[in-house]
């Protein structure tokens, strides 16, 4: 389809999303609209396409170092790996294809460092061609090129479409890693305030996943409900010089790395010598909860009316309960109420990847993806760099190529 055709309430965005957890590729399908001062979402569906372990071996081993060869065959076999999600998201909508206007693509992210680069694998000409449709990819290079962070992108998200009607909120995601924005009341004026707070369920499910052999994550949090947090532990933590630095800011896998894991288990196992496995994982729920109440309280000055989760950590009953004790021992009477976006808005696992779909929408509407006062860039940019589906005629191509060649 060309981009130069306006873009219709008809028109699907597919935005396809591979975290740090390393759980699986998401992908949903949404519309958008504009409605007053709120762009709103309708979405159609979202699917996980689960990682193989030995998939998940490929992408860990390559965030740790590979050769050239190593990383061109992984971007290119991730790229199929995302077209799959994105037919199982075509599929699960019950759209016909034509309707699919492009889909964006977030990538995996193999090294991401604020202020200079950032680099993700997934190549874009591979899912164009599989799905022929538009392709939208490497969307924080932009606004990193404009003196950003290259994130949290999901900023433009929360401040169109997920405000509140009245009052400031926090929307706080927990996938891999944390990250939140703070947004004015939906249309009034203020300038939101996002910023990675530090490790999701990244710490989580690595402890999880080194403790207990065969189980990727916490289910339900059961384990770290029947533990008790090492405190002297969290607290240390805590001291590491990227709390204290003031937004904006972005962080990831190249902090919490296994090296750093194997640092976390080794302290517990220090400070608390009889520490069952329950208490090692409720300590890494512990000092997730404990970061996000931490940045709150050190960097959100306005009274801020709930605080609503977003991804897969807010699945986890224990991580949500310790957010909220951590948010009342800090702020007292002023905490804001945890709430599940699932609760509010819709499944809060799409919730990234329908972020991703609106930064496609933007792209072709003409629009600035980024927040500048998110994500510290000098100005506003659109972001992504557009993949054309395989929409000219393989004919017309050799008549434009060669003189006096006839179509």
């Amino acid at each position: 389809m060309s981009p130069q055709r306006p873009v219709t309430p008809d028109d699907v965005f597919v935005g396809i999303m591979s975290g740090t957890s390393l759980d699986g590729i998401t992908a949903a399908c949404a519309r958008f609209s504009d409605e007053g001062a709120r762009v709103v979402p309708s979405l159609l569906s979202c699917v996980t396409r689960p990682y193989a372990a030995q998939e998940r071996a490929r992408l860990e081993r390559a965030m740790q170092g590979g050769t050239a060869q190593e990383y061109c065959v992984l971007s290119v076999d991730l790229a199929h790996w995302l077209a799959d999600a994105a037919e199982l998201a075509i599929t699960a909508a019950g759209v016909p294809r034509a309707s699919v206007r492009a889909v964006v693509s977030h990538g995996h992210t193999l090294w991401h460092e604020p202020g200079h680069a950032t680099w993700q694998l997934g190549q874009p000409a591979v899912i164009a061609e599989r799905l022929d449709c538009d392709v939208i990819s490497d969307v924080r290079a932009r606004d990193m090129a404009a003196g950003g962070q290259g994130a949290p992108l999901v900023s433009m998200a929360d401040t169109l479409c997920f405000a509140h009607d009245s009052a400031w909120r926090v929307l706080q995601n927990i996938g891999g890693i944390g990250n939140l924005t703070l947004v004015p009341p939906a249309g009034q004026a203020g300038d939101p305030l996002a910023f990675d707070t530090g490790p999701g369920v990244v710490i989580v499910d690595a402890v999880v996943r080194a403790l207990v052999p065969g189980l990727a994550y916490d289910v339900d949090g059961v384990l770290a409900t029947q533990g008790t947090p090492i405190g002297s532990v969290v607290a240390e933590r805590l001291t590491h010089p990227y709390f204290a630095a003031r937004p904006p800011k972005s962080t990831g896998r190249e902090l919490f790395t296994p090296d750093y894991i194997s640092g976390f288990l080794d302290a517990c196992g220090a400070a608390a010598p009889g520490a069952s496995v329950a208490d090692f994982v409720a300590t890494a729920v512990a000092f997730t909860a404990d970061s996000i109440a931490d940045q709150m309280a050190r960097f959100v000055t306005v009274p801020v009316a709930d605080v609503v989760v977003a991804g897969g950590g807010a699945d986890n009953p224990a991580l949500l309960a310790a957010l909220g004790a951590s948010l009342r021992a800090r702020l007292g009477a002023t905490a804001p109420v945890v709430r599940r976006f699932s609760d509010v808005f819709f499944d809060g696992n799409a919730k990234e990847a329908v972020a991703f779909a609106l930064l496609g929408w933007l792209h072709l509407t003409g629009r600035a993806g980024n927040v500048p006062s998110a994500t510290g860039a000098h100005a506003a940019r659109r972001l992504g760099a557009l993949t054309p589906a395989n929409a000219v005629p393989a004919n017309a191509v050799l008549a434009n190529a060669v003189p006096g060649a006839t179509a």
